[in-house]
């Protein structure tokens, strides 16, 4: 029996300890009333939906995304996180984030809640949902579309956010030095090259190989740095939001 018991306890020290509901971040996390829950984060909470994780002072909240899988770990959910999210921004909003106009005929629209500099990147903590008279004509319906974008000019605290403040930052200019780089399988490969124009994270550049002169087209990633294969593949299949969070 002695050992019986000894055998068992064994099994159970070895076993792997068991995983948690796999749970997948919402495309739109937002919450109606101020109290942030899992089921705000999160699809397939389930019953651990209920359990509030933050709560929404203003008419938006930024969360820390470490904190948040930490929390939903303790509610026995697993969210894995693979895209490296750092920060997840909730809005006020109801009905799947919908935001119709109130009674008086006010709109719900994107402002900036702090100034920011002529270059400078909006980042998920930088726009916030207020109430308005009137949208911009060209208002963005979502946050996502000026998160990771870079300043045209500078902007004031407050104002409504239009698509014409920002535009697509430039880390590569025509004619710079650049250094595209293969990684797959643990075989790394690298070349110098010249840019034969500017681009973005994420955006298709043209770059001229120093010792062949042959053009070959990359992802830019950095500063100076672009990238083929797969490490290109997974850099397009992120939007601008994640870029800023990273």
């Amino acid at each position: 029996m002695r050992t019986l018991i000894l055998a068992c306890a064994i099994a159970l020290a070895a076993a792997p300890a068991l995983a948690g509901q796999a749970v997948t971040l919402r495309s739109d996390t937002f919450d109606a009333d101020g109290v942030i829950t899992l089921a705000d984060l999160f699809d397939g909470a389930g019953a651990a939906g209920k359990i509030a994780v933050a709560s929404r002072p203003g008419a938006s909240a930024v969360l820390d995304a470490g904190a948040v899988q930490s929390a939903a770990r303790r509610a026995g959910l697993d969210w894995a996180n693979a895209e490296g999210i750092r920060r997840i921004v909730v809005r006020a909003g109801s009905d799947g984030g919908v935001n119709a106009p109130s009674a008086r005929g006010n709109v719900e629209i994107l402002t900036y809640a702090r100034s920011l500099s002529a270059g400078e990147m909006v980042q998920p903590q930088d726009v916030v949902w207020a109430k308005a008279a009137a949208a911009p004509s060209d208002a963005p319906r979502d946050a996502e579309a000026v998160i990771g974008m870079a300043a045209r000019r500078p902007l004031r605290a407050g104002a409504a956010v239009s698509n014409r403040d920002v535009s697509a930052p430039q880390v590569i200019k025509a004619g710079d030095a650049v250094t595209v780089t293969y990684e797959a399988g643990g075989v790394t490969l690298a070349l110098e090259g010249k840019a034969m124009a500017a681009a973005g994270i994420g955006d298709t550049v043209a770059v001229q190989n120093t010792a062949s002169k042959k053009i070959i087209q990359a992802t830019a990633s950095g500063p100076g740095q672009a990238v083929v294969g797969p490490a290109a593949d997974q850099l397009k299949s992120l939007g601008r939001a994640q870029y800023a969070q990273r």
